[in-house]
């Protein structure tokens, strides 16, 4: 049997059936959680849109609760951030930042207003445009960030007046049911219920006949199924997806200064970042120096178990992940490339892999056309800037970009022409609450944060009184 339960209607729910967790540093079981029925989903889903009928009314009394979702992660219960650590594999003190930037995302949502806009108002009628909440929303989310990316979602769909069913993903469930348990002694009953499973469980959600809206991140292949098993309903969707960001570097640059800037814009969580630099562009005449420096910080950073303090990068959260770095990588050297540091798995137990920069490779090769979501750099050279920004835009993701220049007016000139959600200067991974996040071409459909994900959150209602 499981040891952590769901969150359904408010109660404890074990479930009849259970799945283990890997540790992604050790490659080993390290505890049990349910796997979700389409009996115990149907159950949430019935919990969610009796919740919403109360749940929806009253605005004021929502961005309370909501306010002390956010009080309740500043103080999390003891072990939340190590069971994060244990089921993803990041170093301990950024599972910390993690749940205080979800507390943070929390209180930021709500603080925002959802107003009325009076389009007329006069002798002859008023017409006013109002946004009502959607009802259920199927909320399921990645493997990466899963506390923060969850948070992303239950803070504006709640604020907006909607109620959820929550599914993490497989890999790293345990956080997201934690956080339910924590939020049955805040939320009413059915406001936000947790559930736990396989990937049938999420195809199950995006196709049940209750939920009116899926906010969805992850995959590009996963969220087309969510949007083809979502139209039959026409059913809204949110999806944030995958990203194969390019980062150009101008030739006005000091290497030495943007170079731990770029890496750590590359490799932060191990590179399992959507947003995270996937490809750097670099003038032929800086590409030697670009290479050695890059190479130097990837030679010396720490890599280990998130539980040692001393770790700055940890495992790759999944097998399936890790075989995939691995392979484009082994095609990379297949194709001619220059492992400058890394290139293989790092110890024999986990999915540990070595901070890998690579020259000698070009656009044509899968590391550099192809989203590699984890610690594998390719560095390639350009002539000019206007067959960088070419080549930044020739693929079919448009998530984020950045530009690396020392004039901020000609780097944000360039980073105007990227064909992306979030253009950069001098900054990558500038996320934030109150600015909008989403992706170009299959990189997602709509955003998430701010007013804007609020927004997405709700439907337009057009109030047209006469009065003559």
């Amino acid at each position: 049997m499981s040891d952590y339960t769901m969150t359904i209607d408010g109660k404890s729910v074990k479930g009849s059936k259970s799945v283990g967790v890997i540790n992604p540093a050790t490659g080993k079981v390290f505890a049990q959680v349910p796997d979700c029925t389409k009996s115990e989903l149907d159950q949430a889903m019935e919990a969610a849109q009796r919740a919403y009928r109360t749940w929806s009314k009253d605005i004021n009394a929502r961005r309370k609760l909501l306010g002390e979702v956010a009080a309740a992660l500043q103080s999390p219960p003891e072990g939340l951030a190590r069971t994060l650590t244990q089921e993803q594999g990041k170093p301990l003190a950024k599972a910390q930042q993690e749940i205080m930037g979800s507390s943070i995302w929390a209180s930021y949502t709500a603080s925002l207003e959802i107003p009325n806009e009076v389009i007329q108002d006069n002798a002859a009628g008023k017409v006013e445009i109002r946004r009502k909440p959607l009802g259920v929303v199927a909320a399921i989310t990645p493997w990466n960030y899963p506390l923060m990316l969850a948070m992303w979602k239950i803070a504006p769909a709640l604020l907006a007046g909607n109620t959820i069913v929550l599914k993490p993903s497989p890999y790293t469930p345990i956080t997201s049911l934690m956080l339910g348990e924590i939020l049955r002694e805040v939320l009413p009953p059915g406001v936000l219920n947790v559930v736990s499973g396989g990937d049938e469980v999420g195809g199950w959600m995006t196709s049940h006949p209750v939920p009116r809206k899926i906010s969805f991140t992850g995959s590009v292949a996963t969220g087309k199924k969510v949007a083809a098993a979502a139209a039959p309903d026409l059913k809204r969707i949110t999806l944030e997806l995958g990203g194969n960001d390019a980062a150009i570097v101008l030739a006005d640059v000091n290497p030495a200064e943007v170079a731990p800037k770029i890496f750590w814009g590359a490799f932060e969580n191990s590179g399992q970042i959507c947003s995270a630099i996937k490809r750097v562009y670099v003038p032929e005449a800086m590409y030697s120096s670009m290479l050695e420096k890059l190479g130097e910080l990837a030679k010396n950073v720490k890599v280990g178990n998130g539980l040692d303090a001393a770790t700055e990068l940890g495992p790759i959260n999944n097998k399936m992940q890790f075989e995939r770095v691995t392979e484009l990588v082994e095609d990379a050297k297949k194709h001619g490339a220059k492992i400058v540091t890394g290139g293989s798995r790092q110890g024999t137990e986990g999915y540990f892999f070595q901070p890998t920069i690579v020259g000698g490779i070009s656009d044509g090769v899968r590391l550099v056309d192809e989203e590699q979501f984890g610690p594998a750099l390719p560095i390639i050279p350009y002539k000019d800037v206007d067959d960088a920004v070419r080549r930044a835009n020739s693929t079919t993701y448009g998530l984020s970009g950045s530009v690396w220049g020392k004039d901020p007016d000609r780097a944000a000139e360039v980073a105007g022409q990227l064909e992306c959600g979030s253009a950069w200067v001098n900054q990558h991974l500038a996320i934030a609450p109150n600015l909008p996040f989403g992706g170009a071409k299959w990189s997602g459909i709509g955003v998430e944060n701010g007013t804007w994900g609020l927004l997405g959150f709700t439907e337009i209602q057009v109030v047209n009184v006469a009065r003559n």
